[in-house]
């Protein structure tokens, strides 16, 4: 079977654990069901914030609520680049599928639909 990587970014309205859990919790949902993916399907995610959110691990969401505890999960900082979006949650999801990759939806949502307007519709 091959391995797809499945990207996504959102925002959080703010920088506490709660904002930043719900939008990660509502990214890896949309990206999960629309790719219809089972968890075993699923090998690793690995997040990046922007340097504006340090309140959570994003990857607490994947573990603890979408029992998601087997998957290796790594959060990391993403680039400073000024002028970027901020309070940016960004995703790549390694999967395991059949799926053709032009077939892969890639979700984008809340503010961060303007990183990649093209792939806004698949909300």
């Amino acid at each position: 079977m091959p391995v797809r990587g499945i990207r996504g970014a959102t925002t959080a309205d703010q920088n506490n654990e709660s904002e930043i859990l719900a939008a990660t919790e509502s990214l890896l949902s949309e990206m999960i069901t629309k790719n219809k993916l089972h968890p075993d399907d699923i090998i690793s995610i690995f997040f990046s914030v922007t340097k504006d959110l340090d309140a959570v691990f994003p990857a607490k969401v994947a573990r603890e609520t979408l029992q998601l505890e087997d998957t290796p999960l790594l959060c990391l900082n993403e680039i400073a680049v000024p002028g970027s979006l901020e309070r940016c949650i960004r995703v790549l999801m390694h999967v395991n599928t059949n799926t053709d990759k032009t077939k892969i939806k890639h979700i984008y949502i809340n503010g961060a639909t303007v990183l990649r307007p093209d792939k806004a519709g698949h909300l």
